[in-house]
């Protein structure tokens, strides 16, 4: 008789992990490579090698420190793709400070409660990005920083909240330019930096990044130096990347995908970080690509299918490019085939994992046959362990779904401020359950099957029906609300709103969707509103989100 495999797969590795924290591993790779090109962000004409980025940084933090900002404090950065942005991901933690990853998108509801939620004490923005006017946005909720001297903010909503930093040269009242934040970073404000960075260990909490939760308000997910350095690291290793190398990088850095599989990546490698925009523009990513001879371009899929169906896709010589990553929702194996053959990515990975995970736990590597970077996430990472189990936590056999569960090196230290949800999510042992459900097959290979939950993946975004629902809730006509994916072409699934009206209420689908697009980001704003009666449930009164899916389905093929 024979046995089954169980579906639990380790990544034993000759490798070590580094005992680096950020600021260690910067001044490492600068000493190595002072004159390579570390940063190119092209909107703002900057080009720094290691040796310039690594003063800046410097700078930066013993700026931060000059605030009067004391290890363990949270800085908040809520700005689309920028110079800074790289700038402040290493010098927060170089100064021994937090930095807070607030999305671009999001709106007075979503900034109010993570500012508060972590107890951020500086907050750095830029003054608007296309139709967002952040500085409106955060003075409509602190109105008192029009009257405040920098550094002084006491605003009765964001209670916490101290010192306003803007990107660009021009301070506005109540806050400090970034050119004043870095001109505070003197002789002396520098020798405390690095007095205080001898007493930092890569055990420190260095990072919160939100990820929206299914029982309602955003959850802070707190990184350690030693999860993001090393998963960087080892994202660079499957890339295969080196000090020759530059990333093109049209990711947002609020999300892991550009912050670790990107700059991280790049610099424990000491490779060029390109960032070709402030947002995701597929003409302004070709023509970095092309002028800049990168040789790695990341993306989720939509953002390849953009770029390979521009008009002006063919005037661009892309013969530079070998690698990169295609993650955030599953790619078509036609559109992968495009990748390798018209963008010339022949080793393009693809990758899996989760905000709360550093984020990788599976990727696959230039040696996987194409067909196998298409029907799986890869391999297990390095120094990782994973299973997959079952209904009632029995490891399940090879082959099987079951919830895919991580160990290691790569696992959060918890949600901010919250254990119980913290302890929801890490068991006893310290394995992260991540809600997904997967398979993994006789070779490792682990392919994702579904979600044990209702999230919806749009367009790469993760969006948590719950959090609209309690947030719809607040609509004074609103007795009650379904929120669940419907699939789509473009986006993979779109927003959709089932809503009960109170009796004799009447409102609008637009104004449902305006009502929502004020407070939360667009990508969580309902695509469709439907108004109904009843919602389908079972006999015991749990509702029955498959059957309006169906329902919507049915309703929306052409």
């Amino acid at each position: 008789m024979t046995t089954a495999i169980p579906s639990y797969v380790h990544g034993a590795s000759v490798q070590p992990l580094l005992g680096d924290t950020v600021g260690a591993l910067l001044d490492r790779v600068a000493a190595a490579y002072p004159e390579r090109p570390a940063l190119v962000a092209r909107a703002q004409g900057v080009r720094l090698s290691y040796r310039q980025f690594h003063a800046g940084v410097e700078g930066v933090a013993a700026g931060l420190l000059a605030l009067g900002l004391k290890r363990g404090d949270r800085v908040g950065i809520w700005a689309p793709n920028r110079a800074e942005w790289v700038m402040l991901q290493f010098a927060a933690p170089k100064a021994g400070l937090i930095l807070v990853n607030i999305n671009p998108a999001y709106r007075t509801h979503e900034l109010e409660y993570s500012l508060n939620k972590v107890g951020c004490r500086a907050l750095v923005l830029s003054r608007r990005f296309k139709t967002t006017h952040y500085l409106e946005i955060l003075t409509e909720l602190a109105p008192e920083l029009a009257t405040s001297a920098p550094g002084r903010l006491q605003a009765a909503r964001l209670p916490t909240l101290r010192d306003v930093i803007l990107l660009g040269d021009e301070p506005a009242p109540g806050t400090r330019s970034w050119a004043q934040l870095v001109a505070r970073g003197d002789a002396s404000a520098l020798a405390q930096l690095h007095a205080a960075a001898r007493a930092l260990g890569f055990d420190d909490p260095v990072n919160i990044q939100f990820t929206s939760g299914t029982t309602g308000s955003p959850k802070g997910a707190t990184l350690t130096h030693h999860n993001i350095v090393n998963n960087g690291w080892f994202i660079g290793e499957a890339m295969r990347l080196t000090e020759h190398d530059k990333l093109c990088i049209p990711v947002p850095f609020y999300h892991c995908f550009g912050m670790v599989l990107g700059n991280l990546a790049c610099v424990t490698h000491g490779a060029c970080m390109v960032i070709p925009g402030e947002g995701f523009d597929p003409l302004a990513t070709l023509e970095a690509v092309a002028e800049e001879k990168c040789t790695g371009l990341h993306g989720v899929p939509t953002m390849f299918i953009a770029e390979l169906e521009h008009p002006r896709f063919a005037e661009f010589d892309l013969t530079s490019l070998r690698t990169g990553i295609m993650a955030g929702s599953p790619c078509p194996i036609e559109v992968m085939r495009r990748v390798v053959s018209e963008m010339h990515m022949d080793q393009v990975t693809i990758a899996y994992g989760m905000t709360e995970t550093s984020p990788v736990s599976f990727q696959t590597v230039p040696d996987d046959p194409l067909e196998r970077r298409v029907d799986s996430v890869g391999r297990i990472h390095p120094h990782l362990e994973v299973k997959l189990v079952g209904e009632h936590g029995e490891v399940v056999p090879r082959g099987t779904p079951g919830e895919l569960c991580t160990r290691g090196y790569s696992v959060m230290l918890g949600y901010w401020d919250d254990e119980a949800r913290t302890r929801e999510a890490i068991d006893e042992a310290r394995w992260m359950h991540t809600g997904d459900l997967a398979v993994i097959d006789a070779d490792g290979y682990c392919s994702i099957v579904g979600r044990l939950k209702d999230m919806i993946i749009r367009g790469g975004e993760n969006v948590y029906p719950r959090e609209i629902e309690e947030f719809l809730y607040t609509h004074p006509n609103i007795q009650d609300v379904q929120v669940f994916g419907v699939p789509d072409a473009k986006f993979g699934e779109q927003v959709c709103a089932w809503i009960r009206l109170r009796e004799g209420s009447e409102v609008s689908e637009v104004e449902i969707q305006d009502y929502c697009r004020h407070h939360l980001a667009y990508y969580k704003v309902p695509h469709y509103v439907r108004f109904v009666d009843v919602f389908p449930m079972t006999v015991t009164g749990k509702v029955q989100k498959y059957l309006m899916r169906e329902v919507m389905a049915a309703e929306l093929v052409p």
